[in-house]
């Protein structure tokens, strides 16, 4: 090793010979980069899961435009809408099409265990609305009390979802009532639900007969061919009240996301992980350096009294930390790879290790050692040879 060091640095790599002199203060140095690396990934991991599962919700829909009262932060939360505003904003030019969204959570009694299951119910005569791979499943949900079930369904037997089809439904109860369960899709778990299930709004409706038709929690819009959203979204601004949050399908999504991660107490907790687990790693970093340079000061003492400068026993420290961050970094990605896998199959969310965050820990890793290290030196800068001896 220390000969590849000195081929690839073009000198002799002191920083390492000065770590592996004494192995276990790097085994215990290695040991706690690594375990800030695996604080930090954990964190971005579930934040990135709660992000993911957001747009997951989107994506199961179509629509240009979403109307949501003004208190609607996120997708199924919020006051519902007067229908009558949507047909005020059919009046628009640039509006195509128009349809009301009911959204609820219920709970369902199956294989002895409680689920949630988040409802999404639209009028299944605009198919439209809907993702097109959902479109091709909607024909039996024109029959009462019908529904397509979300795969990703915490608790449930894949035998028994694999086995749902039209000609062999699930059939059971929720909310008092027997629904047939025709088909399923690709929803994906999220952190307010156990599983999705798609009904139309006629279904929904019987499910909750508190609810009335005239009350959607969201109306969702086509613009037509020719106008861009944008413009749509301006005109309709003037045309509805203000007590109307009136945003492109895109727009909608992108502030659910923000919303949940900055202003949830569940975006603020994972936010506050991923900043103590980069303290972490510059306080052990830190203290291993400032250790080594305090047991190796009198061997720094002499190469400064030979002459050499400030950038030379900063570049020794970097090197030390530079190491560091490489070796901590292997073991941490690992470690918190099986972490994503056993969190994934115990929660079913979608935890990704994806390239950009393994290189944005990565880097953010250097950055922190860099620091531990430009902080370790400043006792060394400040030290007189003549002291030292």
């Amino acid at each position: 090793m220390t000969e590849l060091l000195t081929r690839l640095f073009g000198w002799m790599p002191v920083g390492w010979l000065q770590l592996t002199h004494n192995r276990a203060r790097l085994a215990s140095a290695v040991a706690g980069v690594a375990f800030a690396n695996v604080l930090v990934f954990v964190q971005l991991g579930i934040m990135g899961s709660m992000n993911q599962a957001i747009r997951d919700t989107y994506r199961l829909l179509s629509a240009d435009i979403m109307i949501s009262a003004d208190d609607a932060n996120t997708f199924t939360e919020g006051s519902n809408v007067a229908r009558q505003w949507m047909l005020t904003a059919l009046r628009d030019p640039g509006i195509s099409d128009g349809t009301t969204l009911f959204l609820n959570t219920i709970q369902w009694k199956q294989a002895g265990n409680d689920t949630t299951l988040q409802l999404i119910s639209l009028d299944i005569n605009k198919p439209q609305f809907l993702n097109p791979v959902l479109q091709r499943k909607l024909g039996p949900l024109t029959l009462p009390d019908t529904g397509i079930l979300d795969t990703n369904t915490r608790d449930m037997d894949p035998g028994v979802l694999a086995g749902i089809r039209p000609q062999s439904p699930l059939v059971t109860e929720i909310g008092g009532r027997t629904i047939r369960f025709t088909d399923t899709f690709d929803g994906g778990v999220g952190f307010t639900a156990d599983g999705y299930a798609i009904t139309s709004d006629q279904t929904f409706l019987r499910l909750f007969p508190q609810r009335v038709s005239g009350s959607p929690d969201q109306i969702l819009l086509k613009v037509a061919p020719g106008h861009l959203p944008d413009d749509v979204v301006e005109r309709l601004r003037e045309a509805l009240p203000d007590t109307l949050r009136v945003r492109t399908f895109e727009d909608a999504a992108a502030e659910d996301v923000r919303f949940q991660n900055v202003e949830r107490p569940t975006g603020l907790i994972f936010g506050f992980g991923v900043l103590m687990g980069i303290l972490v790693g510059i306080v052990i970093v830190y203290q291993v350096l400032s250790t080594d340079v305090a047991d190796h000061l009198g061997e720094y003492a002499t190469f400064k009294a030979m002459g050499y400068g400030p950038s030379f026993f900063l570049g020794v420290v970097f090197e030390e930390a530079i190491v560091l961050a490489i070796l901590g970094f292997g073991p941490g990605i690992f470690i918190s790879w099986l972490a994503y896998q056993t969190l994934n199959a115990a929660t079913g969310l979608p935890l990704l290790m994806s390239l950009d965050v393994a290189v944005l820990v990565f880097l953010g890793t250097l950055a922190a050692c860099a620091l531990s290290g430009a902080v370790a030196t400043r006792r060394l800068n400040a030290a007189d040879p003549a002291d030292l001896f």
